[in-house]
């Protein structure tokens, strides 16, 4: 794990050695086992490491090698290692002490730009190909590490991180319009649709399943590769079958993960992803003789639960069910009492180097890996895809197809055993999946006009001058109007390029502020292709949803979590309760911003006024999930960045 950095002057010009000591200078924020750089004349390159799998121990990066004249700088985890020494015919003597960045040099050499088509992990990397004279670099399948990039006339500077390439000659830091509207504008955890774009003008990033090439003074991009459903499903004969397959990619997932000289950590809720991963994780580091640390946010005693009584906002009885059955494990229950949501925004927009959403768990997300880093731990193990991957499986949209379908006897069959497992009446259910399977004739019947519109933090002026809601028409983004559906979304998880871009910005930036590589086996893609590929009817069957894992775990996971279809855990319901005794302050800075003429330019002081005026000096929690509250702080965090920024 490394942050890696860079510079080629076009028309042979050399670098200026003081140009990469500032870039290599900025890096120095992060800690580091490592930092070496390479000078080649017209190049510059560097490498911020961090030690994580035994190889990278007293690696050299950046690496020259002068036979091929390659040189190459890298953060990067290959997972398939030994798939690609096969491919490569790499002898079996070099093997086990063979760097990550040696084996992308050597596919490099091979395969040329096709090469990154073959490399699974977490990776981005750049080579300059001096007889060539080509620089190329490349960024992971589902953009687990980020890599931007800076266009001047006579030169190109890449970085794994932003605020560096702002202390090069030339760089100026100014907001992209675009990029801030589209992040003002959609209402869910994504931050932009473009792919290209981040939140400064003269920054760009290289986006997920793509190689960058710059030849001759000119950038050109292309995407390699790209996940989707196969055309025809994998079909095997039988339940157990299916089972076994999925076990046998995910254990291969989940082991690839495991590969550090240091302890291996996990995330760890009450639910059925982080309970697989860490099902299969235990047993291989029993035999290396390692303890797997977990870690689970818990609330702080005095939180009244108020969520539905289907949710709970408290999951260590699940928790402590997986704890005890799975075994080999150190379990840390952290409630992180003296944290909350506001008092950690600024410290974030610094770490992210741009605003953000993830406000009511984000304190906690930071608390896991400061944790995690005193105990010793470089690899955290997650499950935050596996809702669309491993544990897919959506009962009512699946019974929606089949009612839009008329699969009368799978309908009504599937039906009457979700009823029994849900204790919910049939004729409670047909209504809704009327609604769910028949959304637009349902929605001609009930039409309510635009009462029920949620809040705006955008200034209406700044939406129309970037013409943001015209370009958001084209992409599923929660906007009002548009139907959720389970099975496009799960197309949108992974095939959507701008899902990736938000998942891999915040793992790469803590990653490197905690020296934690958090590693994610429901998001590798041997498992996500296979997941695709497995027919519906895999994953609801009999009134089960989910079926396949909960099926295929039945000897890793209590049966209390495995087969638990009644009540989910839920994330963010206390964050209005532990902002509570700083309520007051909170408040007062949202009236300053709405004297502030900066913020009066991009945000809708009208509805944080209003907004202020219905949440009141004293919100319930169960605020949490309300649109006026969430837009409150949202139209902080923004305005917060908007400060840094000038």
């Amino acid at each position: 794990m490394s942050a890696i950095a860079g510079i080629l002057c076009y028309d042979d010009e050399s670098v200026s050695t003081k140009d990469g000591a500032k870039l290599m200078q900025a890096l120095q924020r992060y800690p580091a086992d490592d930092a070496q750089t390479w000078h080649g004349g017209s190049v510059f390159l560097g490498c911020h490491a961090q030690w994580i799998t035994p190889e990278s121990v007293h690696e050299r990066l950046p690496y020259y090698d002068g036979h091929s004249r390659l040189a190459i700088t890298a953060d990067a985890i290959i997972d398939n290692r030994a798939e690609l020494f096969d491919r490569l015919q790499i002898d079996y003597g070099r093997r086990k002490g063979m760097t990550d960045s040696e084996l992308i040099a050597a596919a490099y050499l091979k395969w040329g730009r096709e090469a990154p088509r073959f490399l699974i992990g977490d990776y981005a990397f750049v080579i300059w190909d001096e007889q060539k004279r080509l620089l190329f670099g490349a960024r992971d399948l589902l953009g687990n590490r980020t890599l931007y990039y800076q266009r001047q006339e006579r030169r190109f500077a890449f970085c794994t991180v932003i605020n560096p390439l702002f202390e090069l000659s030339g760089a100026k830091k100014a907001v992209n319009e675009s990029w801030f509207a589209e992040f003002l504008a959609i209402p869910i955890i994504l931050d932009s649709v473009e792919v290209n774009a981040t939140v400064y003008r003269d920054i760009e990033q290289l986006p997920p399943a793509h190689w960058l090439a710059v030849e001759d003074g000119k950038l050109t991009l292309g995407q390699y590769d790209k996940i989707e459903a196969p055309r025809e499903s994998l079909r095997l004969k039988s339940n157990g079958e299916y089972e076994e397959a999925f076990r046998d990619v995910f254990r291969e997932a989940v082991s690839s993960k495991l590969r550090t000289f240091r302890r291996v950590g996990a995330s760890l809720s009450g639910g059925l992803d982080s309970g697989a991963v860490i099902g299969f994780a235990a047993d291989p580091l029993r035999k290396e003789g390692k303890t797997l640390h977990t870690y689970s946010y818990v609330p702080s005693n005095d939180f009244v639960d108020w969520t539905p009584r289907r949710m709970v906002a408290d999951e260590s009885p699940y928790i402590q069910a997986t704890v005890r059955h799975v075994g080999n494990i150190a379990h840390n229950g952290l409630d992180f009492g003296d944290r909350d949501s506001f008092g950690e925004i600024d410290d974030l927009i610094g770490l992210l180097e741009a605003p953000y959403k993830f406000f009511e768990n984000s304190f906690w997300i930071k608390g896991i890996l400061e944790r995690a880093q005193q105990d010793g731990v470089s690899v955290l193990l997650t499950g935050a895809r596996g809702n669309y991957s491993i544990s897919w499986g959506p009962a009512m949209d699946y019974y929606a197809q089949l009612l839009r379908k008329l699969r009368w006897f799978r309908f009504y069959r599937e039906l009457k055993h979700y009823g029994r497992r849900m204790n919910i009446g049939r004729s409670r259910l047909l209504p809704i999946l009327g609604k769910q399977a028949f959304p637009f004739a349902a929605r001609s019947v009930n039409a309510t006009g635009s009462a029920g519109e949620t809040p705006q933090v955008i200034h209406p002026d700044f939406a129309a001058r970037t013409g943001v809601f015209e370009k958001l028409k084209r992409h599923d983004v929660g906007l009002d109007g548009c139907v959720f559906d389970e099975f496009e979304a799960r197309d949108y998880q992974f095939g959507n390029l701008a899902t990736s871009n938000h998942q891999g910005t915040s793992v790469t930036k803590f990653s490197l502020r905690y020296g934690v590589w958090e590693r994610d086996p429901t998001a590798d893609p041997r498992v996500v292709r296979f997941c695709l590929s497995v027919p519906i009817e895999q994953y609801v069957q009999n009134g089960m949803d989910r079926s396949l894992v909960r099926r295929a775990t039945a000897s890793y996971l209590p049966d209390d979590v495995r087969l638990n279809q009644r009540v989910r855990g839920v994330q963010g319901a206390d964050w209005i309760h532990r902002m509570l005794p700083a309520w007051r302050y909170f408040t007062e800075e949202l009236r300053k911003l709405c004297r502030d003429p900066v913020a009066a330019h991009y945000l809708n002081v009208d509805q944080i006024k209003a907004s202020l005026e219905k949440i009141g000096p004293a919100p319930k929690p169960e605020f949490a999930y309300d649109a006026d509250a969430r837009l409150l702080m949202r139209a902080l965090i923004a305005w917060r960045f908007l400060r840094q920024l000038a």
